[in-house]
């Protein structure tokens, strides 16, 4: 059986090419249907706003037909992008090498990312529910997730995070302490609901939010119900009692100027706007602790170098969790062979026993003997046969040694 993955990603294919390549859930479900008439055994959809990829397995004819047809199918699912040189096709060790890598985040836009993980166990339960995933299949899925789970585990790439709003935040921790704080966050778009998700972590704070768009900023009150929501014009008179200011708008000037505003106390102030929404001639100031996106984007930076470090690391270490589920794939395509054997050794254990119960007159003790002793004689003189089956590397001798087994054993 040949383990294969067609399909584009954010590598091999632009945005526009993407987005007319993605899959809904009908048309998960009909390429399931076509693939599986076109010969594949078993089928995963992986579809993400950065991939669109097939993953499937299926008995080699020898000619590439069934890899061919799916492509046709591929190509015929979107006829609206021009898929030419942009799919990705590989088989074998390769395609497998390439899902391990997906799924501990080595193939993601942002290295080492954790959501994949997710997506990849959600792909395959999609297929399982469907009725398209097998043995085998399911068993590389799931050694891809509990690999690249040890992956992040030992190399702990994850760790260093890219995201210069939780980096600010950190910072903060760093420098002040964040638990038990007075917050006022300025701004309500997506990088200040991601600076308040990431201050709500932390225990016993009390934030006030302002936006020159009050009900925008009214509509984060639905992830943070407690943020106290207050009119942009207000934030003058509120950071006086802040411990912390964060400010996060669109605005093309700077909001807090150190000339309209002196500070009474030591305060934090995390800018996390291009351009700057906080003076930085608050630096200069004994009581202010300012970090900005300067300071941020250089540490992201450095983090993303250190990823790009780890990748070698956590890619040698999937490597050797492969070998081991390619070894499985081995020994199971002679599992069906080595199950007829175990059945025949079974029936001419019956039928021996069968005879001599006839023949002879046994008490319960002797029947259970002699079937010991006859099972065990014939499981000897199969485990070399077996054996010999399992050591073998490549499928074209698993085939020929299977026929001869089975016409030697009548099986």
């Amino acid at each position: 059986m040949q383990f294969g993955l067609l399909g584009v990603n954010f590598k091999d294919a632009p945005l526009d090419i993407r987005d007319k390549a993605s899959f809904t859930e009908a048309g998960k479900l009909e390429f399931f249907q076509k693939a599986a008439e076109a010969g594949a055994v078993q089928c995963m959809v992986l579809s993400t706003c950065n991939r669109s990829e097939v993953f499937y397995l299926y008995e080699e004819t020898g000619d590439g037909s069934v890899a061919g047809k799916l492509q046709r199918i591929y190509q015929g699912m979107f006829p609206e992008a021009a898929l030419e040189g942009y799919l990705r096709e590989l088989e074998g060790k390769e395609a497998m090498a390439y899902l391990f890598r997906i799924t501990a985040g080595l193939e993601s836009l942002v290295l080492g990312e954790d959501q994949i993980l997710g997506q990849v166990r959600e792909a395959l339960e999609d297929s399982r529910m469907l009725g398209y995933s097998g043995k085998e299949l399911n068993k590389i899925v799931r050694d891809a997730v509990t690999s690249a789970k040890r992956m992040k585990t030992v190399v702990r790439i994850s760790e260093k995070p890219l995201s210069v709003s939780y980096i600010g935040i950190r910072r903060l921790e760093e420098a002040c302490g964040i638990g038990g704080k007075k917050i006022l966050v300025i701004g309500s778009g997506k990088t200040a609901a991601l600076a308040l998700r990431y201050v709500y972590e932390y225990p016993d704070v009390k934030v006030t939010a302002c936006s020159r768009n009050y009900a925008h900023a009214k509509r984060l009150r639905v992830e943070f119900p407690q943020l106290e929501i207050i009119p942009f014009e207000a934030w003058r008179q509120k950071i006086g009692s802040c411990d912390i200011a964060i400010s996060a708008t669109a605005s093309p000037h700077l909001i807090i100027r150190q000339e309209d505003f002196s500070l009474g106390h030591p305060m934090a102030l995390l800018d996390l706007a291009a351009p700057r929404d906080i003076d930085t001639a608050f630096a200069a100031d004994p009581l202010a602790t300012l970090i900005n996106l300067d300071t941020l984007q250089a540490i992201a930076k450095e983090n993303w170098k250190e990823r790009e470090r780890l990748v070698g690391a956590g890619a040698k270490m999937l490597e050797e969790e492969l070998m081991g589920t390619l070894e499985w794939l081995r020994h199971s395509r002679v599992d069906a062979t080595i199950e007829s054997l175990q059945q025949r050794c079974g029936k001419i254990v019956a039928d021996s026993c069968a005879y001599l119960e006839r023949k002879m007159e046994l008490s319960q003790r002797e029947q259970r003997l002699v079937k010991k002793v006859l099972n065990a004689s014939l499981q000897r003189l199969l485990r070399e046969p077996i054996q010999e089956l399992k050591r073998l590397d490549t499928e074209e001798e698993q085939e020929s040694y299977q026929r001869l087994v089975k016409q030697l054993f009548q099986i």
